[in-house]
């Protein structure tokens, strides 16, 4: 063993007598704060994004319940007009046709009063 290999070495803590020269050392890698905060920031806009895009289909689903709210509506003031349009009309025909009509006299007239 060399002075310089000795000396580098014992700045580790490898010099020590019965043990082996090589070792495994765990290292880890971790991000620095600059990483983190750009990391943290893409983040965050992507969950604007999802948020968004969410909250566009709700109002567009919105749009379209509106849309066919106001189609019911017209249909039932339409099924309401033609219910009394077929009332108006079965009117006529359920009095001539009913018992108490068919009971009934005709009667002429008798004179008239003149003054």
């Amino acid at each position: 063993m060399t002075y310089s290999s000795s000396v580098s070495y014992a700045r580790r803590g490898y010099g020590r007598r019965n043990q082996n020269a090589v070792s495994l050392m765990a290292t880890t890698k971790s991000l620095g704060p600059v990483s983190n905060t750009i990391i943290l920031i893409v983040l965050a806009c992507l969950i604007g994004l999802l948020y968004l895009t969410q909250v566009t289909k709700t109002n567009s689903y919105g749009y379209t319940i509106n849309g066919l709210q106001k189609q019911q509506k017209d249909l039932q003031r339409q099924k309401a007009d033609l219910e009394i349009s077929s009332a108006r009309l079965q009117s006529l025909e359920r009095v001539v046709n009913s018992n108490a009509a068919k009971s009934l006299v005709s009667v002429a007239p008798l004179g008239t009063i003149s003054q």
